[in-house]
């Protein structure tokens, strides 16, 4: 018998693990060379493994399984001949990958607790505390099991609760939050944006710009030159803390955070500051389409110097957007909102106009950088929209 073994691929150099996530095929089923049998998650991406042969497949390997690259997850009997009406394998059912919650007790029989209760002792009142009318009488009759005491709620919400295990990418993303919060001096200062001039030029240029490039003039391109710019006046904010030194970027390689199913993502925009508005506005639409279609290689979302998330197309107002380490600094947009203004007029006093004003946030590390730098990254952000950008830029 000749076997073939299906190796958990590199993913990156600094990745060691994953988990297992999709399964395509089951284990006993005759596979195709190069066909899909199963996906592999890290936090930065989901990526298929393919059968290196055609034949049976055997795997050692179960959903949600983790798993050391270079492992082997499973043979492929390349001598057994295929089926004679084989037809695709349906998608098996997951295989479980943390252990559910007991099964309560039956509503027949009470529980200590309730027994203890309704012998006039063992639970005090405060244990009741939060739990209605009906519910309290349904314990004292042994018709519904006391509250869990676990470090949840307090209380059951018996057939109103549905527990699902963690995705891998969505532990990872945890993971890394919580490192981001414990290993970074994190502090966010705010300013606001006049949108008027940006949304003027975008309005006066889309079609042509369409026209021309094959790809609508966003927002992104503008707050990606903008951020540029900024870095290109205080450059310690595309910078990061490396053991006892301070690593300064000289390329801007931007961040751009999307949001899919699986979770959040950030893929990155290379030499951000060498790119045309058209370039920045095809790399966003091109990185965004393989994010949400999970097709996304590693090298895509490595190697970022700072990052844009906008929370206003989901109707933000404000934000304090949370550092993807080891970078330093990230910019938070959110949704704009017309406002009244006070104007200054040119011989002085002033007008209320509405303008289309928008919140923008700053977080930045405070080891790196101090609230002087930050608070100028901000308003060079603000100037570059508000009185740079000009139509030659942007065609």
């Amino acid at each position: 018998m000749a076997t073939v073994n299906v190796v958990i691929p590199s993913v990156g150099e600094s990745i060691v693990e994953a988990n297992i996530g999709k399964l395509f095929v089951n284990s006993g089923d005759w596979v195709e060379k190069n066909s899909p049998i199963f996906e592999i998650e890290t936090d930065k991406a989901t990526v298929e493994v393919v059968a290196p042969d055609s034949g049976q497949l055997a795997l050692k390997v179960n959903q949600g399984d983790t798993v050391a690259i270079g492992a082997t997850a499973g043979t492929i009997d390349n001598s057994v001949p295929p089926p004679t009406n084989r037809k695709t394998s349906p998608t098996p059912t997951p295989t479980s990958v943390a252990s559910k919650p007991s099964a309560p007790p039956p509503l027949s029989t009470p529980t200590p607790a309730v027994t203890a209760f309704g012998g006039g002792g063992g639970l005090m009142e405060v244990e009741m505390k939060g739990i209605g009318p009906g519910k309290r009488k349904a314990i004292r009759e042994g018709k519904m099991p006391m509250p869990s005491q676990g470090p949840s709620l307090g209380f059951d919400l018996v057939g109103e609760q549905e527990r699902k295990p963690m995705s891998a990418i969505r532990k990872k993303i945890a993971e890394r939050l919580v490192y981001s919060q414990q290993s970074t001096a994190t502090l966010t200062t705010f300013n606001e944006i006049d949108m008027s001039r940006v949304m003027s030029l975008r309005e006066k240029l889309k079609d042509d710009f369409q026209n021309k490039n094959g790809i609508k003039l966003g927002f992104m391109s503008f707050f990606a030159k903008a951020m540029c710019y900024a870095i290109s006046h205080v450059p310690a904010i595309n910078g990061f803390i490396e053991d006892e030194e301070v690593v300064l970027n000289k390329s801007v390689h931007l961040s751009i955070a999307v949001s899919t199913d699986r979770g959040l993502v950030v893929p990155v925009i290379r030499n951000c500051q060498s790119l045309s508005y058209s370039q920045i506005e095809k790399e966003v639409a091109r990185l965004a389409d393989k994010a949400r279609l999970g097709k996304l290689g590693i090298e895509e979302m490595m190697g970022g110097t700072t990052t844009l998330t906008n929370g206003g197309i989901f109707g933000s107002l404000l934000s304090t957007p949370i550092l993807n380490p080891p970078q330093s600094s990230i910019l938070g947009l959110h949704k704009t909102e017309f406002r009244p203004m006070a104007i200054a007029k040119e011989g002085g006093g002033w007008n209320v106009e509405v303008r289309p004003m928008m919140y923008v946030a700053l977080s930045y590390d405070h080891r790196l950088i101090d609230g002087k730098e930050s608070v100028t990254s901000l308003v060079k952000v603000k100037e570059y929209l508000e009185t740079i950008v000009s139509e030659k830029d942007i065609t």
